[in-house]
């Protein structure tokens, strides 16, 4: 007899578990304010066959706006559980709201500690919307989460058919179905149907690699990001360290820069201690470690979006304070 492969499904909420008025309500869906918890949204699912026997889990069901690094916390620590429970669990699936889905799915790639398959999905429209990709998109990611070939990878993102690296891809469009890309180096691989290929590794440090534990996720002290913008002041930069930011990551203009006066703002408060880090804010690309910055003490964020440079440093920053060690830590991540 052949063996089925056990899933684990959690459901966090967001567009994947939404249910808008009638089919046709594919955008401001979440004034209807229904959401469905992970057993309801397996349940409408077809069949699923030999494919896998999947086991809902519930944790909350919210807009993933609402999402903070407390959840990310608590879904490390599941995630963790329901493998130690469960020894013959072949993978776990998490489905998420797709605004802040590449930061969840990130933060949990640096800090879980799994051997098996954990894949973050979504979809941009919901379950009962017309031409929905909320089945198609969770079918994949189950198929993605039992394949064999799937172990070792790190934390995957899954939609439309594609898979990437929590590490690299982001949100590119608001309601496009093609939302999620990898604008530097592309998708990992595909979900066409029963096939699951894969092309390419991503060659940073992750999952059972990481020096990071969930630990470090409560340990995170409070790291903020300012954006550039033509005649910026500073006065985000100096508002932030004001409200206690141990870290401050500048979304600069390319390659890697702000304008003088936040330059100058971030010198300000690196002298009181504050952690400076530029970054980007056109998404892609490294950012420019320019002998300038490196003389006041700023440094660069390599080619990762602010958002998720957010997320590293507010890791580095619950373990050092040491430039050296922050600057190797995003250059191994």
């Amino acid at each position: 007899m052949i063996s089925v492969p056990e899933v684990a499904f959690i459901g966090t909420g967001g567009t994947i578990a939404s249910i808008g008025k009638d089919a046709f309500d594919i955008l401001d869906y979440g004034n209807n304010d229904h959401r469905l918890h992970a057993d309801d949204i397996i349940a409408a699912l077809p069949p699923l066959g030999g494919l896998a026997r999947v086991t809902p889990v519930r944790f909350k069901t919210v807009e993933s706006t609402a999402v903070t690094a407390d959840d990310w916390r608590d879904l490390a620590t599941l995630c963790t559980k329901l493998a130690e429970d469960n020894p013959e669990l072949a993978g776990i699936v998490i489905g998420h709201g797709t605004a802040t889905l590449e930061e969840t799915a990130y933060c949990l790639s640096l800090t879980l500690k799994l051997k098996i398959p954990l894949v973050v999905v979504g979809s941009q429209r919901p379950l009962n919307g017309i031409s929905s990709d909320a089945q198609a998109n969770l079918v994949s990611a189950i198929r993605v989460a039992v394949s064999p070939n799937s172990i070792g990878r790190g934390v995957l993102v899954v939609l439309n058919d594609e898979i990437h690296a929590a590490r690299d891809v982001s949100k590119r469009s608001t309601f496009r179905l093609h939302a999620f890309q990898s604008p530097d180096f592309g998708m990992l691989g595909q979900a066409d149907g029963e096939m699951v290929c894969y092309y390419r590794r991503t060659e940073r440090l992750h999952t059972l690699d990481s020096e990071f534990s969930v630990a470090d996720i409560a340990a995170m002290p409070r790291v903020d990001v300012a954006y550039s913008y033509a005649g910026s002041d500073g006065t985000a930069i100096r508002a932030f360290a004001a409200a206690g930011a141990r870290g401050i990551v500048l979304a600069g203009f390319a390659p890697g820069m702000g304008t003088p006066a936040e330059v100058a703002a971030l010198e300000e408060v690196i002298s009181k201690g504050v952690v400076a880090l530029q970054s980007s804010r056109v998404g892609s690309g490294c950012a420019l470690d320019s002998t300038r910055h490196r003389s006041i003490g700023i440094f660069a964020a390599d080619n990762l979006t602010p958002q998720k440079a957010r997320i590293l440093l507010g890791l580095g920053l619950a373990r050092t304070h040491d430039h050296r060690e922050l600057k190797r830590i995003f250059a191994t991540y």
